[in-house]
């Protein structure tokens, strides 16, 4: 059975005894992450929801000491592969099988702009997207990425099973916790997985209010300390 890990903000790992999969590793700088990224053993493909630097985080540096390949939107991949990383685009809406199981890109309502790097390169302006990975035939995790709250969520629990549904509660950028709420009963997964918050002061929220309302409609809630790890 799959793990998953999470690193803090929105960063997570996705592993079985094959596989390794990064979702945003945000690592370095990120202040609430316990781990080092030259401390990461394996990592054989990475998904990145935007270029925002919160987000795009360590990808370049993984997928090269690992050879990793890099899952992202058209602009955000060819820039990418530009800088000698192996990429595969995906655009919003579309769906791909790799060797740890189907990805879709899902919509994400947020900003598509990108952030200055310290090599003084930017990446291109990107679309923003979540993502639903159906890890081999069994498990589905739903990783909504940086989006506000929007009525198509109500189609993703139509299509998928979800076990677990990973969603932003801090506000101010994304959803708060209220439309992390309303987007819960929508997609009508097993397990919740607050993300996005209390990195800064600025998306500081409570995920216990969270969790409380998740857990008051019949799903559960894990709330998740950086470094924790859970099956699913």
């Amino acid at each position: 059975m799959p793990t998953l890990k999470y690193y803090g903000h929105s960063a997570f790992r996705i592993q079985d005894e094959k596989h390794t999969v990064f979702i945003d590793p945000y690592l370095t700088g990120n202040p609430v992450c316990p781990s080092k990224v030259e401390e990461i053993r394996a990592c054989h493909y990475i998904l990145v929801t935007h270029g925002h630097a919160d987000h795009l985080g360590d990808t370049e540096f993984l997928a090269k000491k690992h050879d990793a390949t890099v899952i992202a939107t058209w602009e955000l991949a060819m820039w990418l592969k530009k800088r000698g990383i192996k990429v595969h685009p995906l655009g919003a809406g579309g769906g791909y099988d790799f060797p740890f199981g189907r990805v879709k890109a899902t919509l994400a309502f947020h900003g598509c702009g990108a952030d200055p790097r310290e090599d003084g390169s930017v990446p291109p302006p990107n679309t923003p997207v979540g993502y639903v990975v159906q890890w081999g035939k069994t498990k589905t995790l739903y990783h909504a990425g940086d989006t506000a709250l929007y009525g198509d969520m109500k189609l993703l629990a139509e299509d998928y099973d979800l076990d677990v549904a990973c969603l932003p509660i801090g506000d101010n950028f994304t959803m708060g916790v209220a439309d992390a709420n309303k987007a819960a009963e929508w997609l009508k997964a097993k397990t919740y997985v607050p993300m996005h918050y209390n990195t800064f002061e600025i998306i500081k929220a409570d995920p216990l209010n969270f969790a409380f309302h998740v857990e008051k409609h019949g799903a559960k809630c894990k709330v998740m300390s950086p470094g924790e790890k859970i099956t699913f």
